[in-house]
């Protein structure tokens, strides 16, 4: 496809066009990762320690297991981080001129993307089960916050393996790539045709190479010279 240089990028040296980049399905899904990650840890840091006991000491309210809320702030602040480093790497990805920097990218993006993906996986289920198991606390502050976290962190699942999928394809984009160019270029070494005389040439003389020239004597006319 004109204008699509090595991994599903374009060019390096192309003019940047603002509405083509925003439109990319990766850099939507990075968008979309980075607002999942934004309301998480939102979520969990405003409302999910709440003064709770004789002492109003901050509990938080995934049943009082303080870990539950450290792991989902946590990831959700590193996500938030990561994905506004991989919409900068998208940028820069057109002005990449190196193909092994931009194989080095793109399979830096899915390692990180997969990982990620199965960090929500077991937050969801860390927080759906101390959740679960928690009280209401009193006149049920911070209860929309503590389920708007978990139904995001189900959410950042599928954002985040779609963005690993994508990578994915990229990747295989790449090598499929590379493999028909060297395939090519084994065949053009390979389409010149041998050399006159080769063992693959079958060439037949309609007379003998060398004739006898304008010497009109044959090879039984010889004169003895005369003195």
């Amino acid at each position: 496809m004109e204008g699509v240089g090595a991994y599903g990028g374009g060019k390096a040296g192309g003019a940047f066009d603002p509405i083509s980049f925003a439109q990319r399905p990766t850099v939507i899904l990075r968008a979309i990762c980075w607002l999942f990650a934004i309301i998480v840890f939102s979520c969990i840091s405003s409302q999910g320690w709440q003064p709770m006991g004789p002492n109003k000491k901050l509990t938080c309210l995934y049943n009082g297991d303080t870990n539950a809320c450290n792991y989902g702030v946590g990831i959700s602040v590193i996500a938030f981080l990561a994905s506004m480093g991989f919409l900068v790497g998208e940028y820069l990805f057109e002005q990449m001129s190196s193909v092994k920097t931009r194989k080095h990218y793109v399979l830096a993006d899915l390692g990180f993307s997969g990982f990620w993906a199965f960090l929500y996986f077991v937050g969801f289920w860390y927080l759906c089960d101390q959740w679960a198991k928690a009280d209401n606390p009193p006149s049920g502050i911070g209860i929309s916050n503590v389920r708007a976290a978990i139904a995001f962190s189900f959410f950042s699942i599928f954002a985040w393996a779609a963005s690993a999928f994508l990578a994915f394809q990229r990747f295989k984009q790449g090598a499929d790539a590379a493999f028909a160019s060297n395939f090519e270029s084994d065949n053009m070494q390979t389409a010149y045709p041998s050399y006159p005389g080769g063992p693959d040439t079958d060439q037949h003389y309609q007379e003998p190479p060398f004739s006898a020239g304008p010497n009109p004597r044959g090879p039984s006319e010889f004169q003895a010279p005369t003195y």
